[in-house]
């Protein structure tokens, strides 16, 4: 997406024929509804990354309640979830990715709903897309991990990632110990993870 706004109207051209060739949704990245129980990385931003969600604590705790209320419904296990003021990423399990999408397709739906009446903006556009991502190795599994409890730091919510209070940073600390946390940020470092999309 963000390499899109850079490209040339040709880069442009080129890019949305070579995705109608292939069969791929012109302007999203495509959805991969895998066979069987997978673990994903879901991310899902505010249109234009405007803070949205971070008007203020309460929508923000209100988006945290709703999207785990959703993912809980068609996941096996949620490992790890991170909301900031304008987009969030989950980590979990489940076997129907498909069904789960189309549930935090209809919370975006009521939640634009209701915050653009709050906000007295009525047909703003609240979120841009949701895209998920299987992974693909362990080592995937504990980079995305790291990312997702570091990225109110990434983003310069706060100075350490255990000072955010919209994420599972607290239950994960609580799961493995400080010690194995600490172990596993220096075993799977985060590096360049995000670089280009996460802004």
């Amino acid at each position: 997406m963000y390499e899109w706004r850079k490209s040339t109207e040709a880069e442009r051209q080129e890019i949305i024929e070579y995705r109608k060739r292939n069969g791929l949704s012109w302007h999203n990245p495509p959805h991969l509804d895998l066979e069987g129980e997978h673990r994903y990385f879901i991310s899902a931003s505010c249109y234009e990354h405007i803070p949205i969600i971070g008007k203020n604590k309460e929508r923000l705790l209100e988006c945290e309640v709703q999207v785990l209320t959703a993912c809980r419904k068609y996941s096996v296990e949620i490992f790890a979830w991170c909301i900031l003021p304008n987009h969030y990423h989950i980590l979990l399990q489940t076997e129907t990715i498909k069904q789960l999408r189309r549930e935090l397709g209809l919370f975006h739906g009521r939640s634009s709903r209701l915050w653009n009446l709050e906000d007295d903006q009525v047909g703003r556009k609240v979120w841009h897309n949701c895209f998920e991502r299987p992974m693909k190795s362990d080592r995937h599994f504990w980079v995305t991990m790291n990312y997702i409890h570091h990225n109110p730091v990434y983003h310069g919510y706060v100075d350490k990632w255990t000072d955010w209070l919209f994420s599972s940073t607290r239950d994960f600390l609580k799961q493995v110990g400080k010690e194995r946390a600490t172990e596993l940020w220096r075993s799977y470092p985060i590096l360049d993870y995000g670089k280009k999309w996460d802004i």
